[in-house]
């Protein structure tokens, strides 16, 4: 019979305990993909270009296409585009890291 695996146990072993740098450097990176893909995903939706994107917030286009891999994901580039794509940001407390 196999073992049930845990997620936050097996997320604990390979990237370290919460609290650790290790752990923060992966919920952080985990965390800027998860909102590139919100990002991407919505553009498209909308049918809009990385650089009709880029063109509306101000940036270049290379720019829009980091954020969306996850690259670099800034709060106040984060708020500009989400407006540009018509979604809510919502901060909230969270209970539990990933």
């Amino acid at each position: 019979m196999s073992k049930v695996i845990n997620a936050k146990d097996l997320i604990s072993k390979r990237y370290g305990q919460q609290g650790s740098k290790e752990r923060e450097t992966f919920t952080n990176t985990a965390l800027s993909n998860y909102f590139g893909q919100i990002l991407r995903d919505r553009r498209k939706k909308l049918k809009m270009s990385q650089k009709e994107l880029a063109q509306i917030v101000g940036k270049k286009r290379p720019y829009i296409s980091r954020v969306e891999n996850g690259e670099d994901v800034r709060i106040s580039n984060l708020l500009l585009l989400s407006n540009a794509l018509d979604l809510k940001l919502e901060l909230s407390e969270i209970s539990q890291e990933i």
